[in-house]
């Protein structure tokens, strides 16, 4: 073993159950797991089954990365079964919804 890993700066972790849980939409969850000095950050989303986004979510200020964790995530085109991942360039939307539920973890590289 070698502690010493943990006493590097910036070296972080937390476990999903420890993270505080916060409900965007109605049946939609998100738990943030880190955030960087720069602004990028790390979440995991969380959907009930037969939910959906409201409106059109807008990439902004850049992209958006996810991976699919469990069930069928659909960006409002297609379904993406879990072991998907997903970019989405600054300025581009999807609107996400789920039929079955699925856990997403979400990436924003630029915050």
């Amino acid at each position: 073993m070698n502690p010493e890993i943990l006493d590097q700066p910036g070296y972080t972790s937390i476990a999903v159950t420890e993270s505080p849980v916060r409900e965007i939409f109605p049946g939609i969850r998100v738990r943030p797991l880190w955030k960087g000095p720069s602004g990028a950050s790390a979440h995991l989303l969380e959907m009930d089954p037969n939910t959906s986004w409201p409106r059109k979510d807008i990439h902004e200020p850049g992209p958006e990365e996810v991976y699919v964790v469990s069930g069928i995530f659909n960006d409002g085109a297609r379904d993406y079964p879990a072991g998907t991942f997903l970019h989405a360039p600054a300025g581009s939307w999807h609107i996400p919804s789920t039929t079955t539920g699925c856990t997403l973890f979400v990436f924003y590289p630029e915050g």
